[in-house]
């Protein structure tokens, strides 16, 4: 495909359409263009553009990806929406990748990642990478509750869901810049995160797009089997960077993940045949 992408919209979505909000959105763009597809980086719940901008987007920019990190309504400096929805949220990730001068690859993170994937049934997305998945399900509930019954319980009860130290990053990441990333964290709607546990899972991709999972075997937010589990739906099997926290693009080793990314689609992966 060439040019600018074509939305897929619904007969109801034109019905009952989605306020339209005002969002954040951080890009570093290379100096010379390289004709390389842009990459549109969707953060998880509670997280804001910021958790790219720190380091993914300028790396990415530096190998010639013009690069974009979105801030879902309701974070980062975004505009609020205490009553967003997971389709409020793929409305975002639609409307600004539909936006780019080309086709984009998706790359969600966490819960970003099951927003990105309700997002390729409505955008054809060039490529898309799965980062540390939360793909919801009562599966991973009981694995945070397990991990981080404190921060996890409320959420249930229409709190915000908060994530640790441990759970977000290795021990290899100074505590100074742990603490300072942790106090940025905001939370996502109550309705949202109930969507996250009981929702419908996401329709097939549109054009079946080549998908990419990686993570960590020491996550503490998503077990090694729910990896497993995404990049079986994808038809591939995920890449694992061992010793690392969920918070992989922000963690202490962040090149390895993000280089991984780019190698992988500096091959030019293919749209899957079907």
């Amino acid at each position: 495909m060439s040019g600018q992408p074509v939305r897929v919209v619904r007969g109801w979505e034109w019905a009952r359409p989605e306020r339209p909000a005002r969002r954040e959105v951080v890009a570093a763009v290379p100096e010379l263009d390289q004709a390389k597809p842009p990459l549109l980086f969707v953060p998880g719940f509670g997280h804001g553009a910021w958790a790219f901008a720190e380091h993914w987007l300028g790396h990415a920019a530096g190998r010639g990806f013009p690069a974009y990190a979105l801030s879902l309504r309701g974070h980062g400096d975004s505009e609020p929406a205490p009553g967003a929805t997971l389709r409020s949220y793929t409305h975002d990730v639609v409307q600004v990748a539909a936006s780019l001068p080309r086709q984009a690859v998706l790359v969600g993170h966490g819960a970003g990642a099951r927003v990105v994937a309700h997002a390729l049934a409505r955008y054809p997305a060039r490529a898309a990478v799965l980062v540390a998945p939360v793909l919801g399900g009562w599966g991973t509930f009981g694995t945070a509750l397990r991990r981080n019954p404190a921060g996890t319980l409320p959420a249930v009860f229409g709190a915000g869901l908060r994530l640790n130290r441990r759970q977000l990053f290795s021990r290899e990441l100074p505590d100074a810049e742990a603490r300072r990333y942790v106090a940025r964290l905001g939370r996502a709607s109550r309705r949202a995160q109930w969507q996250l546990l009981t929702g419908r899972q996401p329709e097939p991709a549109v054009g079946r797009p080549p998908v990419l999972v990686l993570g960590s075997p020491d996550d503490r937010v998503v077990p090694p089997g729910a990896l497993t589990r995404a990049a079986r739906r994808y038809a591939s099997a995920p890449l694992l960077f061992p010793g690392m926290g969920h918070d992989l693009m922000l963690d202490a080793r962040w090149r390895e993940p993000v280089d991984a990314i780019l190698d992988w689609l500096e091959k030019d992966p293919a749209p899957a045949l079907g």
